[in-house]
């Protein structure tokens, strides 16, 4: 099965490379468009902290800009263009889009899989949007953005990485350097200069490039439905999550809750009944302990007509803020917007 892996892994890396090849060639075009677009994506599969991102990006640039927030909406049954509204599910524009719109209602979201359709049709459609947020579009080299933020997670050394499906890698290393800005994310609190340094080396290959320290903090858990329970620190908890990689959210609940049990399901999982089944028995075992999900999953739940009345009442979700560390520059958003304001003012 790994030599298996290893030859699929090859397969794969040849075929990135040849793509690669034909955009550099020109023989595939990238797209430049006279709206800025700020692209957040990575070059690797899995949960590095990259909505959190997009949405610390979001937050800040609505308060100068009419923003827009393109998506692909993986995992959506759905195809084209659709714009998110509140009352959208999940199943049809995807759970990352629909939790970003609930958390930003009055900005507009659009999931659609041909990024340059939708750019066009944002612009013909939405005259007054004057910036596009591209999430997870790093690799999507159709399109020509103003400015790359990739997310890279400090917990999976992407020099130590091999490409799909041997490992995690979906792009080519060399792609870093089409990006302007590095936020290395999931970074313990005491990260030690060093580390720093070493991070720096591997990242920071062109003069123009910055990178960024940052770790996800927990905020205050929120009920998903109306309850008369409470979550209160080190109080009892079953730990269900459906993300790319929940190992970092499991460890830093235990570190404010007692752990009964954990349930980890595949990113953009969709809950079945029989899952269900297992998270009610689970509770009937431990009567006294709080159900506590992530922010993504609770966008799944809040809707579905099979969650009972025993989840329900005790169904929390951990909402997240990304935090700069020490030693790191924590104004990187208005370093952004300078750049950004820059970028466009040359273009003139």
């Amino acid at each position: 099965m790994a030599i298996l892996r290893k030859l699929l892994s090859y397969l794969y890396r040849m075929a990135i490379t040849i793509r690669h090849l034909m955009f550099d060639c020109r023989l595939l075009k990238s797209q430049k468009f006279p709206i800025p677009i700020i692209c957040v994506g990575n070059i690797t599969v899995g949960g590095t902290g990259k909505t959190p991102t997009a949405e610390m990006i979001v937050g800040y640039m609505q308060q100068h800009y009419k923003v827009a927030l393109l998506s692909r909406g993986y995992g959506r049954r759905t195809k084209g263009y659709l714009e998110v509204s509140s009352n959208s599910s999940y199943r049809d524009v995807g759970d990352e889009p629909l939790q970003i719109k609930l958390k930003f209602p009055q900005t507009l979201v659009v999931v659609c899989e041909k990024r340059v359709v939708a750019i066009e049709r944002i612009m013909r459609e939405h005259p007054e949007i004057n910036l596009i947020v591209m999430d997870d579009g790093f690799q999507h080299r159709y399109v020509d953005p103003k400015i790359n933020v990739v997310i890279v997670d400090s917990t999976r050394p992407f020099y130590e990485d091999d490409f799909l499906p041997a490992g995690t890698l979906r792009d080519k290393v060399s792609s870093l350097d089409r990006a302007h800005y590095f936020i290395v994310t999931k970074c313990p609190v005491d990260m030690q200069p060093l580390a720093q340094r070493m991070w720096r080396k591997e990242l920071h290959k062109i003069a123009y490039q910055q990178v960024y320290f940052t770790r996800v903090v927990p905020t205050e858990a929120v009920a998903l439905f109306p309850t008369h329970n409470t979550l209160v620190p080190g109080g009892q908890v079953v730990v269900m999550s459906g993300i790319g990689n929940p190992k970092a959210f499991v460890s830093d609940v235990r570190k404010r809750y007692d752990v009964k049990a954990k349930l980890n399901f595949p990113d953009h999982h969709v809950y079945s009944v029989p899952d269900i089944e297992r998270i009610v028995a689970l509770l009937e075992k431990y009567p006294q302990a709080m159900l506590l999900t992530t922010e993504k999953d609770a966008v799944k739940l809040r809707r579905s007509r099979r969650v009972p009345d025993i989840m329900r009442e005790r169904l929390f979700y951990q909402p997240l803020k990304v935090e700069f560390l020490e030693g790191s520059d924590d104004d990187f958003l208005g370093t952004l917007k300078k750049d950004l304001e820059g970028k466009v003012h040359l273009e003139a």
